[in-house]
């Protein structure tokens, strides 16, 4: 049962970060629009520019997390580094769950054994996505990914534009961006839940923007699974181009 709890944290935590399937959609024949480049535009600036952006090469993000659905608290650390590794260390229950993606293995410690794995076919996808991080937004046609303005919409009295995200296997998430600040506020995905089986519906809210070395980010999110307060994600601190070096990511 605590194998079970642990393997379902992880995969919620990585379904605040990722999109959904849609299978019917084929991202690889279709262009982002150019009311979607517009808006994305103007985001990347209040994000802090691209020249900014792309001068991060490597991202070390810790903070702590709140289960609330099951009473539980840990924390987590994530690193990324450009283009398209990432790592995520997570402690809760008294144990530590280690995943990783190095750019073409995705792999992860047994919490259990203490053995280092190769990930599912299913999660290394999901690592793979997001290990892309600001790439997605930067520079999307070289990624395949293609962005859809869905017209806009009133959250609070905001008005928020609403851009759908799909890659080139299909898997989407829809961002919507609130019109004053340019940001994102929140992202909506159906994806599977590994806890009960099932599809749900997950919604997670931006929040807590600060200034940090030229670009505006976002120090808490919170998670909504189907409609109920799920998690709750804090950073404590973020940490640019700290030299990380690739072995970090490997398998051993």
């Amino acid at each position: 049962m605590k194998r079970l709890i642990i393997t379902g944290i992880t995969g919620l935590f990585l379904l605040s970060l990722i999109a959904a399937p849609v299978l019917e959609l084929n991202a690889q024949e279709k262009k982002s629009d150019p009311k979607a480049l517009e808006i994305l535009e103007r985001m990347i600036k209040a994000m802090g520019g691209r020249k900014t952006l792309e001068a991060v090469e490597d991202t070390t993000a810790s903070g702590s997390m709140e289960l609330i659905q099951m009473g539980m608290e840990g924390s987590v650390t994530v690193y990324t580094k450009r283009p398209n590794m990432m790592r995520m260390d997570i402690e809760v229950m008294g144990m530590t769950i280690t995943q990783a993606y190095d750019g073409n293995v995705a792999w992860g410690v047994n919490p259990q054994t203490g053995s280092v794995e190769e990930m599912p076919e299913q999660q290394k996808e999901q690592f793979s996505r997001e290990a892309l991080g600001d790439a997605v937004y930067l520079h999307p046609d070289k990624h395949g990914i293609v962005f859809t303005y869905k017209g806009a919409e009133k959250i609070e009295d905001v008005e928020h534009h609403v851009l759908v995200m799909t890659y080139a296997d299909g898997y989407e998430t829809t961002l919507f961006i609130d019109g004053k600040t340019d940001l994102i506020y929140k992202a909506l995905a159906v994806a599977p839940n590994m806890m009960t089986g099932m599809d749900s519906d997950v919604e997670t809210i931006f929040s807590d923007y600060k200034e940090l070395d030229g670009t505006m980010v976002a120090f808490s999110f919170t998670q909504y699974m189907d409609g109920e307060e799920f998690m709750v994600l804090t950073m404590d601190e973020i940490e640019y181009n700290t030299g990380l070096e690739d072995s970090l990511f490997k398998m051993d």
